[in-house]
């Protein structure tokens, strides 16, 4: 027979388990166990680097929440910002955000609108013409600082209101430098860029190029140097999408070539200035494309170190219609033919201006067919044309009516009678004449039947620097020749002296007006009170660095002559304390900018009577004073506050 069994039930196991806790069968009471209370503040002993740790992956956790979104939603978010000042506050949240937003397109971003209440008290007239003429902003990024990121952060703080007209990126950060990212952000965030460059960046390729040219259809400039990885590619996109292309600089690129330039002289109609430097692609072809393509148009042509000959020069004659500017440097395969034929094709009717260097295709039938076929040229520049003699220099200035400036350096089969010879033969409109590094002038002696030398009374400018042959003869036939000059500079002359100089004053007296005589160590006092007594009245300018024979006696003269004296160097010359303080008590002298470096007999003293020069000096210089301590450059920094001394 079953019995039935009653179990307790649970709530009933629960009470007598709370009330009988130690129930062993004999029903005994005991209170309940309670948990003491903890007053006192608890804390976990955990040393300093495992918090710091805790610490971090918390940060990482709580940050990682911010990224958890994808790039395709946070592109739609982000994209639907209302304002530029919204959007470059996202940007400062994270790398991801910032990358994201530099990758949406100027064209993807909703119309600004204005959120607040116009100002009734403002006239809209001149609300509207402030935002006509507010100008393009400008970016540079130099060394280190030049990283995707900035680009990037550029593109999002101006490109997005499209007021971005000027990048110019020199250099790169060597881990973390440009890319075509930073172009890609640029591209799209900055439709209104108009001018480029690109200098020193290795990381760049035709990609990062290709996006300029897809974003911004403005520019007009591009410069192009030391970029190893831009080929023809990245420049062909930019002839297709940038038509307002005006002013192309490609230099020491490797890998751009001919058709790109084809490209570029086919699509920019407006181009007007070219610059080709050491791009060892480029060929006869890719000049002769570019000027028959653009030569109408074209005013400014400079071409160095290519491998180009005859056909390329004799094109950029034929085509060169426009051309006023024209520089040839470093163009070993050209020979006489070329510069032959350049000139008489007659294309270069508009030419103002050239300059041929290095050259050693340039003889004296090039250099006289270029002033017979060119009537309007003025300016003419001529460094190491190792072919160019006397009679190819007299033969050209008789040719150039309208000549006006003649610079001649390291030609050294030029004489000096070859240009005292061209000086005569030059029309009336002749004004600057400059001889530099031409070891082929020396002394000549006048024929002994000449009673009277012909003058060239319209020269107001002679240079002559670092030409040895140089003395006080030649110094003296030029003076007689030349009697109207208004600027001098002899530099470097070891052999010119007082006795070369004082006859080339009394002929130009009363006329000077800038002097240089630097680096002249055998020059005194004695010709240059003489300058400054007949020239004081007009003269504005005079450099005396390194005459070491000249000492307080000029400066005392100075103060007295020259009223209109506006920059003085007396660097490296005897000049003391005394003629300091003479220079700095005189009132009537207004100097802007005064040079007294490596003056040895200056000391301390002098330095703070500098103090009382007026306020219309604006810069001093005082480098390699050894004589003089910090505490008086720092005192005569406290008085002349406004004025930028180097020390």
């Amino acid at each position: 027979m079953s019995t039935l069994v009653n179990f307790p039930s649970k709530n009933e196991v629960c009470a007598e388990r709370f009330l009988f806790p130690h129930y062993s069968g004999v029903a005994t009471y005991q209170p309940p166990c309670k948990r003491s209370r903890i007053t006192a503040p608890f804390c976990f002993a955990i040393a300093e680097d495992q918090f710091a740790k805790l610490n971090q992956k918390w940060e990482e956790k709580r940050l990682c929440y911010i990224d958890a979104l994808p790039n395709e939603c946070l592109f739609e978010i982000l994209r639907r910002l209302p304002g530029a000042r919204e959007r470059c506050a996202s940007a400062c949240v994270s790398k991801k955000w910032l990358s994201v937003l530099s990758s949406i397109r100027s064209s993807e971003l909703p119309k600004e609108t204005k959120t607040t209440l116009p100002d009734l008290n403002e006239d809209p007239m001149d609300v509207e013409e402030e935002t006509e003429t507010e100008e393009c902003l400008q970016r540079s990024l130099e060394g280190k600082k030049a990283t995707d990121i900035r680009l990037a952060a550029i593109s999002i703080s101006s490109g997005s209101r499209g007021t971005l007209g000027k990048l110019t990126i020199q250099g790169s950060h060597p881990t973390r430098g440009v890319t075509d990212k930073g172009l890609t952000a640029i591209g799209r965030g900055c439709p209104s860029l108009r001018v480029l460059s690109i200098w020193n960046v290795p990381r760049v390729t035709d990609t990062g190029l290709s996006e300029i040219a897809d974003g911004c259809p403005l520019v007009e400039k591009v410069d192009l140097v030391e970029c190893p990885l831009i080929t023809d590619k990245g420049l062909i996109a930019i002839a297709r999408k940038c038509p307002n292309l005006t002013s192309l600089n490609v230099e020491s690129c490797v890998r751009i070539g001919n058709d790109g330039l084809q490209a570029i002289g086919q699509c920019c109609p407006k181009l007007t200035s070219v610059t080709i430097k050491n791009c060892p692609l480029v060929g006869d072809k890719g000049i002769c494309d570019l000027v028959s393509s653009a030569g109408a148009s074209l005013t400014k042509v400079k071409l160095h170190g290519l491998n180009i000959g005859d056909h390329a020069i004799a094109n950029v004659g034929f085509h060169g219609k426009g051309v006023t500017d024209l520089t040839l440097s470093g163009l070993q395969s050209v020979a006489e033919r070329g510069f032959w034929v350049m000139a008489n094709t007659l294309g270069l009717q508009k030419l103002k201006s050239v300059a041929i260097i290095s050259c050693p295709g340039l003889t004296d039938l090039g250099l006289a067919s270029i002033a017979k076929c060119c009537p309007g040229l003025k300016q003419v520049h001529l460094r190491r044309c190792s072919q160019v003699s006397d009679a190819g220099v007299k033969a050209f200035c008789e040719a150039a009516k309208l000549l006006e400036s003649l610079q001649l350096e390291e030609c050294n089969r030029i004489t000096l009678n070859g240009v005292l010879s061209a000086l005569i033969m030059c029309g009336p409109k002749f004004k600057s004449l400059s001889l530099v590094k031409c070891l082929g002038i020396k002394d000549i002696i006048t024929p002994p039947g000449m009673v009277q030398i012909p003058s060239c009374a319209s020269l107001r400018s002679l240079t002559v620097r670092n030409c040895p042959g140089f003395t006080d003869a030649s110094l003296a036939m030029v003076g007689k020749i030349c009697p109207m000059l208004e600027n001098i500079e002899l530099s470097g002359l070891g052999d010119v002296s007082d006795h070369g100089l004082l006859p080339l004053i009394n002929t130009c007296a009363g006329r000077l007006v800038n002097v240089n005589l630097c680096k002249n160590a055998n020059l005194t006092d004695i010709a240059v009170t003489s300058l400054v007594k007949a020239n004081g009245n007009t003269l504005k300018l005079l450099n005396l660095d390194g005459c070491k024979k000249v000492t307080d006696k000029t400066v005392m003269e100075i103060v007295e002559r020259c009223a209109v004296l506006e920059e003085l160097d007396l660097s490296r010359s005897m000049v003391s304390d005394y003629g300091i303080s003479v220079l700095a008590s005189a009132k009537q002298l207004k100097l802007r900018v005064l040079s007294l470096a490596g003056c040895q007999k200056l000391t301390g003293k002098g330095v703070i009577l500098l103090g009382n020069m007026g306020k219309s000096l604006e810069g001093l210089n005082l480098l390699s004073c050894n004589l003089v301590n910090s505490y008086n450059l720092a005192s005569l920094e406290e008085k002349l506050w406004w004025c930028d001394i180097l020390v």
